[in-house]
């Protein structure tokens, strides 16, 4: 077993992966920036180093900062947790080359799966349904893409390569519009991403987002755990998440689920992970992998049983998977709301100092979540401030107890999107399930 981790993030994820550590007797190491020397986890944890001033590119983006602190303290393993360098594959292999155990999947396996033109290669390889596309890059020859697009047939969507965070796409409706549409999506690669390579596939009208979450260890073994729901999106951002999807029948969770967890062998993956698609029509394609683990694991994790971060652990260890796939069962429902330090209406940040904080309770909620009474919000980093998930026997009682504990969370002193996700819960249309992606920006008039 690893017996001591680098916790190589902040916030809610950082102090989920110090309990997952703390209930297995993994000692643990929080780095920090300046700014984060009072979080929660930094406070629990055995020991903390930190790492650079408050910018991440000087603090949880510097990769020689992060590797120093696992040196100095004689750690063995580093955990990413999400978004910063979770998905870097320069990272994972500088960890690696330097001794140490990275908790996620390997460097090349992130690399590929990074690239959206060779994850949707080797998706189709192994039997996963993807969207109709350029099966591969655009080049320079016009009369080509334009080919390319009619074939497939508008609306199209020009996306990058190695894009993600809803940047890097632009949907075109005509011809007229398409060869423009793909210089400015190149420009825009290069720019936020390095890669100016793009691909092009067609634009689904009204698609849900249904994802699927999978575990696979070393030893050529791998499981689905279902799916989750995450259609309420602003910006391509998700809100809220569900599990398991309305209107996905066993059958087709049991079919869906193999493809992943026969690709996840097919390409060696090791770890945590979560095959994306869109879903219209009763019909599945993939759109991307995320090679971590993602914010809403918890809706899986209430309807499964199975402790997703402790699994990544444990694989990274080198250690079989606890489940086979006949021990994964969807019990009952789970809905997340997803806590945002930030105006409900215009969506802008709120940091600032939390005078009362009082987290809801009840059955069936959970709250992840690492601001307390007297906290200070800093920001300079995502406005995301904490979880609440609720659970229940059926769909119904799971918005009913959220109800009740968006009623009675208290954030005092800065501004937070609970009342939004107040009006979410009561709208007729999310409660009868099957909303599509575009659904809440319609309805804020975005």
């Amino acid at each position: 077993m690893l017996d001591k981790v680098v916790i190589a993030n902040r916030g809610e994820i950082a102090l989920r992966i110090l309990r997952a550590c703390r209930e297995m007797g993994i000692k643990t190491v929080a780095v920090h920036s300046t700014a984060d020397r009072d979080l929660k986890h930094v406070r629990l944890a055995d020991e903390s180093v930190c790492i650079g001033p408050p910018p991440s590119a000087q603090s949880y983006l510097n990769i020689p900062a992060l590797i120093s602190a696992a040196e100095v303290t004689d750690s063995v393993g580093i955990h990413p947790g999400y978004g910063f360098l979770s998905e870097n594959a320069d990272f994972a292999e500088r960890v690696e080359q330097s001794g140490f155990t990275f908790i996620g999947p390997r460097a090349a396996t992130i690399r590929v799966m990074g690239d959206k033109v060779c994850a949707i290669r080797e998706m189709k390889k192994a039997g996963v349904p993807c969207v109709p596309g350029s099966d591969g890059p655009l080049g320079e020859d016009d009369a080509e893409n334009i080919r390319i697009a009619k074939k497939i047939g508008y609306p199209i969507i020009i996306k990058a390569s190695g894009g993600g965070g809803g940047r890097g796409m632009r949907v075109v409706h005509s011809e007229a519009a398409l060869l423009n549409a793909i210089a400015m999506t190149k420009s825009e690669a290069g720019s936020f991403f390095g890669n100016d390579e793009v691909y092009m596939e067609k634009y689904l009208e009204h698609p849900r987002h249904v994802e699927i979450q999978v575990l696979a260890d070393e030893h050529g073994n791998a499981i689905h755990l279902g799916e989750r729901d995450c259609s309420m999106q602003r910006r391509n951002q998700k809100v809220v998440e569900e599990a398991p999807a309305p209107g996905i029948s066993e059958e087709l969770r049991a079919e869906i689920g193999e493809r992943c967890a026969k690709a996840c062998i097919d390409i060696g993956y090791r770890g945590a992970g979560t095959f994306e698609f869109l879903y219209e029509n009763g019909e599945f394609y993939f759109i991307e992998m995320n090679t971590r683990v993602q914010v809403e694991h918890p809706v899986t994790e209430m309807i499964t049983g199975v402790d997703i971060v402790k699994e990544q652990l444990l694989i990274a260890a080198g250690e079989p998977l606890s489940y086979q796939q006949s021990d994964i069962k969807v019990r009952g429902h789970a809905v997340e709301c997803r806590i945002n330090a930030e105006d409900p209406e215009t969506f802008m940040p709120s940091p600032g100092k939390i005078a009362l904080y009082h987290p809801p309770g009840g059955p069936g909620i959970r709250v992840d979540s690492h601001i307390y009474t007297g906290y200070t919000v800093p920001p300079h980093y995502d406005s995301m401030i904490g979880k609440l998930i609720s659970y229940g026997d059926s769909r119904e009682i799971a918005f009913n107890r959220m109800q009740n504990a968006l009623a009675e969370l208290v954030i005092d002193g800065i501004k937070h999107n609970g009342p939004l996700h107040q009006e979410i819960l009561s709208d007729a249309a999310f409660q009868a399930g099957g909303t599509d992606i575009h659904y809440l920006e319609k309805k804020l008039g975005l």
